[in-house]
Parts: C-alpha cells; structure tokens; sequence
C-alpha cells in the first residue's frame, strides 16, 4: 500500500514568533515564505526613501540578510513585517546619507557630472514591466514622478500610509515617531499630491510602484543564495 504523502506545512497557520524561530534554525521554506510575504512593502519603503529601483533592491536584499543574521533576537513586541521595516528603513537611510556625503564630495571636487550620468545612466537600464497596459504605465509613472517630488519625511509616511496600506500606528511605530506627526505628514503629502494631479488619479495608486512577479522571485532567489541555500528546483 503506498504511503500517503505528508501535507505541505502551512507558514500562514503559525504565529510570527514560531516563524521566526524557524528562520532562526535556517527552515529553508519558512524563510522564502518570509521574504516573498514581505518583499513588496520592503521594496516600496526602500524607494520612498532612496527613490530609485535598482538602489532599492539593493537596500532590500542587505536588509534581509541583516535581519536574518539576527532574526534570533526578535521578541514580538511588534510584528514580524514591522520589525523588518524598520530594517529596511535604516538600511536605505543609511544608504541615502552615504549617497548626499558622495555628492556632496564629488562637487568639492568640481566632477559633480558624472554623478548625473551615472544616475541618468542607471535610470535608462531599468526595464519596463511588459504585462502594464500602456495607458496604466502612463498614469503610474505619472503618479511616481509626483511621489518623488514630496520631501523625504512625508514620502515615506504616504507610501506605508497609502500604498502600502499600514495604519497611523504602524506607521509610526515603524518609523520611530508618533502617530500624530504621521497623520500631520500624511496630509500634507495629499495636499501637495492634490496640487499636481488630477483627484481621479488617486484610484491607481495601489498600481505603483510594482514589484511581483520576475521581480518578486529574483530578488527572493538572490537572498536565498547569498544566505546559502541551493536554487529552488523548477
């Protein structure tokens, strides 16, 4: 009689503390479930802060294996996506500054141009996703383009708030700052937003800022590997 195949483990069933534990003991599966569950709010945060894909990514991908690295310390005073977060969060912060003191020696020095080639550079290599209708890339470039133009402080509050879909609380719990200065910078971003775009063009923000799919499964498959673990089999 053949034996009955034992069911697939449900991460979703488990609380974030067991979740973390198995991370902690390198459970290849709870891992991946971890960074494919968390991988579209890690990105979004990263680029509300550093305001460039790839440089994004790239914060994401250190800040997993930080946080990995350390995942043995989480003790659930906040969930486990906020504790990533705030990883993130300092990761592309920490990033940013060391960009500004960058720039700020490349014009000491009178070469301030080959920072704008570079970063004209970089912006030009960044591939499109072919699935977006045109009409919808239009408007969602649109969108992030007037994103981008919020100061710092109140970008990142709009894109957890309204993108990412995290309450006054999380937010502020997130970021390190009460959950009034969230709900002032949160309205002030709209009203600058109001001030470009037409209202209408609210109802497509949950379209920005993509990141699933191809994108999603290469960027979990390069945390993977650099924390050890061999390809997933196709």
């Amino acid at each position: 009689m053949a034996a009955k195949l034992k069911p697939a483990f449900d991460h979703h069933s488990v609380n974030d503390g067991e979740l973390a534990r198995l991370c902690a003991a390198r459970d290849a599966d709870a891992i991946r479930h971890v960074i494919t569950s968390n991988n579209q709010r890690m990105f979004r945060t990263a680029w509300s802060i550093l305001k460039h894909r790839a440089e994004a990514e790239e914060a994401v991908q250190a800040a997993y294996l930080s946080a990995f690295a350390k995942i043995g310390t989480f003790q659930g005073r906040s969930s486990l996506s906020t504790w990533l977060t705030r990883i993130v969060i300092n990761e592309a912060l920490g990033r940013r500054r060391s960009e500004e003191r960058r720039r700020r020696n490349l014009e000491e020095e009178g070469i301030a141009v080959l920072d704008a080639y570079r970063d004209n550079f970089m912006r030009g290599s960044e591939a499109e996703s072919p699935e977006v209708a045109m009409g919808r890339e239009q408007i969602r470039k649109l969108l992030e383009q007037a994103v981008a133009t919020l100061p710092n402080a109140f970008r990142t509050v709009f894109v957890l708030r309204e993108i990412e879909g995290l309450d006054n609380e999380e937010t502020a719990e997130a970021l390190d700052i009460p959950a009034a200065t969230v709900k002032t910078r949160l309205f002030r971003a709209r009203r600058r937003l109001q001030e470009m775009l037409a209202p209408e063009l609210g109802t497509a923000l949950n379209g920005t800022f993509p990141f699933a799919g191809a994108d999603c499964a290469a960027l979990t498959e390069r945390v993977m590997r650099e924390l050890g673990f061999p390809p997933r089999s196709s």
